[in-house]
């Protein structure tokens, strides 16, 4: 089978470990990544980490940033050149780059999946709704990142095959717990992520405010609410406690994880936002880490019992998690072993790519 994989997101070295699991399961893959992405978060330049097995190449990509509208002026002769069975493009039914991509498909005599987030019902007004419309009715299978994204899908009229399979799973052999977590230390809390007011880190700020004990919390990512947040934590008096980080490269990523007793995603719903699967809490969990989370979108579901839930938006109950992992460090530590497990059983990159390569059989009738 030759399948091609467009993604922004492969762009991130992580992520490609995804692809090598795909190739190694028989399917000979290409796979089509912009040279960058920039959004609200900043630049995220294309890495080259994981790249046995398959061909990972960067195409000019237009409009780049812009969610709804960019794409790839070359994917058409990529496509006549590479002449693959399936094309999977790892975007939303309702942007250009997935309708182009669709008939640019269609043209190579490819089958073609697509990949949906989306988790708020919205109704988007021409061209992105003819653009939706038309990805449908070309797809018979398509890939819902949670519950609700499907719901969503097929409250709007999608109806081919689903499968709901999160889009990137871990590598557990990288992301593993370090060193013995000394209990007799400050509490190292940590988030990492985009500095958005739909991240909630303003909220993680008061709430380890509220602590009684030694703590420290370590912060990494960029975005819009950088300078505010750290003048905020200055006005709550905890910024000694505090450390600022760039954004880190995907693969360091594990020894971020490695020094944390607990990681908070505090994220909170919006009327546009709603969290759609929060990938930070399974690194975190894999590498031994305590989680804890809030009630936006499919942070429940991804944590399940394997870490704590708040409401979001509910500082004094945030605080009240941490306190209780502060005061009994032997909970923390069961939780993290919990996460672990929890990831080895659902969310490993393995597991990941062997339910894509079955939508990609599907598709061409090759069930077995």
């Amino acid at each position: 089978m030759r399948a091609v994989l467009v993604s922004k997101a492969l762009v991130v070295g992580a992520y490609q470990r995804k692809a090598e699991e795909i190739a190694r399961l028989g399917v000979e893959l290409t796979v089509l990544t912009p040279p960058f992405w920039q959004d609200r978060r900043g630049k995220q330049v294309a890495e080259r980490i994981y790249t046995a097995g398959y061909d990972l190449r960067a195409i000019p990509l237009r409009l780049n940033g812009n969610f709804h509208l960019h794409h790839y002026p070359t994917l058409f002769q990529e496509l006549q050149r590479l002449r693959p069975d399936v094309v999977h493009l790892d975007e939303e039914p309702y942007n250009a780059a997935t309708w182009l991509g669709v008939r640019a498909a269609r043209s190579a005599g490819a089958a073609t999946t697509f990949f949906a987030w989306q988790n708020l019902q919205r109704a988007y007004p021409p061209p992105f709704r003819w653009f939706e419309k038309a990805v449908y009715a070309a797809c018979p299978q398509a890939i819902a990142g949670n519950q609700d994204a499907a719901t969503v899908l097929r409250q709007k009229g999608y109806s081919g095959e689903l499968t709901i399979l999160p889009q990137f799973g871990v590598d557990p052999a990288h992301f593993a717990p370090g060193a013995g977590r000394a209990t007799d230390s400050p509490l190292r809390i940590g988030y990492a992520g985009g500095l958005l007011r739909e991240k909630g880190v303003d909220l993680l700020l008061a709430a380890c405010a509220g602590l009684r004990g030694e703590w420290r919390l370590a912060i990494a990512g960029g975005g819009a609410q950088a300078g505010a947040l750290r003048s905020l934590s200055e006005e709550m008096g905890i910024a000694e406690r505090i450390e600022w980080m760039e954004r880190i490269p995907s693969d360091q990523m594990a020894a971020f994880y490695q020094k944390l007793d607990v990681f908070v995603l505090p994220s909170r719903t919006l009327p546009n936002w709603k969290e759609q699967f929060g990938r930070v809490l399974i690194e975190a969990m894999a590498c031994g880490a305590a989680v804890v989370g809030s009630n936006s979108g499919e942070i429940p579901n991804v944590i399940g019992e394997a870490g704590l839930v708040f409401p979001e938006d509910d500082a004094q109950a945030l605080t009240s998690h941490l306190q209780q992992l502060l005061d009994r460090r032997e909970r923390a530590s069961a939780l993290g072993l919990a996460g672990r497990e929890r990831v080895l059983a659902h969310f490993t990159m393995a597991h990941i790519a062997a339910e894509t390569v079955a939508v990609y059989k599907k598709l061409l009738g090759r069930e077995q």
